[in-house]
């Protein structure tokens, strides 16, 4: 799970960056071309309750990855600034499963905004059509091969040609609109044909208002006001204050309290910040429970027991029986598997059983 944090120069992503994953990127640079990667832990209490009764050697938490990466130029006549990006940083870009889009909302006499004014609104749209017009560039550049190859080849290969025109006219004109590919509705085969086109606006994006302190009482008005203009597909508002919630990393957790306190800040933003960007990506959690390991293991939302099986272990999909299942909130209420057992709570599932988030499971299989 890959998450690209992207904005414009001056945006505040490295700082945001370095709030998320407790790092040490250099920030203040305005747009420079260094590229930084952290693993963040997902927080789950759970799995806190899950140690205190199975005593585990180790607590594993589902985790995240963060790219920072830098704020793309600007585009201009016959130049797309997002490709203009080193390749390495492009592939990161377009490998990413999700952009996580930091937007200036904060005044700093110090950094001036590059722009002249701060406004949150007007960034995000211009980042948005760096992304509409670099999809349209893909865009236009596959169906001028298609023109010419994909009138040779088989019938079959010929048909599958014309489905994929067909597919990329529709959303040329969406992103000559100016909306998102994500807007589209699209099904599975159409999906499938685009996926390895990694169009940026096809993305899930989570867009953080970035305030500043004297503004943090009213972030969730301005959050309202953004997401009422910003009604795309697969995208969530939020907001924090990047410097402050770096700062509070820093601290001692007492120290940390006080300081929240004096802010008026009753939770951090940070863990909240994490959580949507794992529900961003459309995951769940199923847990695993024992004396050596209690685990969390992201999964896709809807998928099957046996899906669970292959997400812990490619053999344990192969040979799979049958998943031993009990939610959490039942282990949780008996005390014990055993207990549990007794109960009635837990339950053999099949290979189609739908894991919910939360169902502890054990997977039985033939080796």
């Amino acid at each position: 799970m890959q998450i690209a944090i992207v904005g414009l120069a001056g945006a505040g992503k490295s700082t945001v960056f370095n709030t998320l994953t407790r790092g040490h990127a250099e920030t203040g640079g305005f747009g420079g071309l260094t590229l930084n990667v952290g693993v963040v832990k997902v927080p789950d209490d759970r799995l806190d309750r899950l140690a205190e009764i199975f005593r585990p050697k180790k607590v594993v938490q589902a985790d995240v990855t963060y790219v920072d990466l830098p704020a793309p130029p600007a585009s201009s006549e016959g130049r797309i600034g997002t490709e203009e990006l080193p390749a390495e940083h492009l592939a990161r870009l377009r490998d990413a499963d999700a952009l996580l889009h930091v937007v200036r909302a904060f005044e700093n006499p110090a950094f001036p905004h590059p722009s002249g004014t701060v406004d949150a609104v007007r960034d995000l749209e211009q980042l948005d059509l760096e992304f509409i017009l670099a999809d349209l560039a893909m865009a236009d550049r596959r169906l001028e091969r298609l023109k010419g190859s994909g009138r040779h080849g088989t019938t079959a290969e010929r048909e599958a040609a014309e489905r994929e025109e067909a597919i990329l006219v529709r959303l040329k004109a969406v992103l000559e609109e100016g909306s998102p590919i994500r807007d589209s509705e699209l099904d599975a085969l159409e999906e499938k044909a685009l996926r390895g086109f990694r169009f940026l606006t096809q993305k899930p994006v989570l867009v953080l208002l970035n305030v500043g302190e004297a503004d943090l009482p009213n972030a969730p008005s301005l959050v309202e006001r953004v997401a009422a203009g910003y009604r795309h597909e697969k995208a969530i508002v939020d907001a924090l204050s990047a410097r402050i919630e770096m700062e509070l990393g820093e601290l001692e957790p007492d120290e940390a309290g006080v300081f929240m306190e004096e802010l008026g800040i009753a939770e951090s933003s940070l863990d909240r910040v994490i959580r949507l960007s794992y529900r961003l990506l459309g995951l769940v959690s199923f847990l695993t429970a024992g004396p050596d390991e209690v685990r969390a293991w992201p999964i896709v939302d809807g998928a099957t027991a046996v899906d669970a099986a292959g997400v812990i272990h490619t053999d344990l999909a192969r040979g799979f029986i049958r998943a031993e299942t009990v939610a959490y909130e039942d282990l949780l209420a008996v005390g014990s598997i055993a207990d549990a057992r007794k109960a009635g709570r837990l339950r053999s599932e099949g290979k189609t059983y739908r894991v919910r988030d939360g169902d502890v499971i054990e997977i039985l299989f033939s080796r």
